[in-house]
């Protein structure tokens, strides 16, 4: 791999899961940041990394030298994860660790995204940074390894725990659901798992807002570290989801809400996975919006982006 020197003086950003749906985003998001080199397990737009190579991780990193990394890629099949564990916690659990080490000792910051099935659901309000986790499945046991593994390494590490995350790209419940919506007559969605959807870009700009800040140390609170919470504000569940996106697209489908029980799947889900995002707040003094408003936005861009046709253009746009 030969990867040239960024410009004298100008920031290079390493950013992992580039092709996925977040990564989309970040890549807009973090590029007046610095210059961002993408990479993914396809290696479509940049460099090519499989986080389940803990060598070839180390050798991308040291033959970028970034001065920040951003890991937006994961192994996020949840179902899957129940019967590809070991797979699952290479790159959930033992790739953010290398990471760290990798970057502890130049103390070069780095963001991971971990996410709400670190919880059981037994909550009866909204999880906070500090509750105790209890992954109910694989994946969540993986991501919560791997929130540890990072976090131990002492790097200078920001882990952005998100949930029902969904955009205009890749494989999303919002997605689905309008792609179904022109199928069917009727849909069955489950009604009794409570969350709060996330769009993929307002969570990028979130990133950037944190690595600003743990680049150049703005403000009172010079350089975030540890888990935060990134959600959409309030809450509903994929029954309510499912309504507000067919309200929206003007299409038509008869919606039936069921229990998850009558939608039996390998790995067991929480009933209750709301993220309290209070401490973002109170740290960096952002307030994020509630999600019916970014899905209003989400939409509208969905709408520009089918006339336009860029849905193929590259991220750099």
């Amino acid at each position: 791999m030969n990867i040239s020197s960024g410009h004298q003086g100008v920031r290079r950003i390493l950013l992992l899961g580039a092709d996925g749906q977040a990564g989309w985003e970040l890549h807009r998001t973090l590029s007046p940041l610095g210059e961002v080199v993408a990479a993914s397990l396809g290696g479509e737009f940049g460099p090519t990394v499989n986080l389940a190579d803990s060598q070839g991780l180390r050798r991308l990193i040291e033959e970028v030298k970034p001065d920040a990394l951003v890991n937006a890629a994961a192994y996020t099949s949840v179902d899957r994860a129940e019967r590809e564990r070991d797979l699952a916690f290479k790159v959930n659990a033992e790739a953010p660790g290398v990471m760290g080490e990798a970057l502890c000792q130049r103390g070069i910051p780095i963001i991971h995204f971990s996410t709400d099935f670190v919880f059981d659901g037994a909550a009866k309000r909204p999880y906070r940074e500090e509750d105790d986790p209890n992954p109910l499945n694989v994946y969540g046991e993986t991501k919560l390894a791997g929130e540890r593994a990072l976090l131990d390494s002492g790097a200078n590490a920001a882990v952005l725990r998100t949930s029902w995350l969904y955009g205009v790209r890749g494989q999303n419940f919002l997605l689905t659901m309008l792609h179904l919506f022109q199928e069917r007559d009727e849909l069955r969605v489950v009604d009794d798992q409570v969350g709060a959807p996330t769009w993929s870009r307002m969570l990028a700009e979130v990133t950037a807002v944190v690595l600003c800040r743990m680049l150049e140390g703005e403000g009172p609170h010079t350089s975030p570290r540890g888990i935060f919470h990134v959600t959409g504000g309030g809450e509903t569940s994929w029954y309510g989801f499912a309504r507000r996106i067919l309200e929206s697209s003007g299409l038509s489908c008869n919606l039936r809400p069921i229990t998850s029980s009558e939608f039996p799947a390998p790995a067991r889900r929480p009933g209750y996975s709301v993220l309290d995002n209070g401490k973002l707040r109170d740290a960096l003094g952002l307030v994020l919006p509630e999600w019916r408003v970014s899905l209003t936005h989400c939409l509208a861009d969905l709408c520009w982006a089918v006339r336009a046709g860029s849905s193929s253009r590259s991220p750099n746009g």
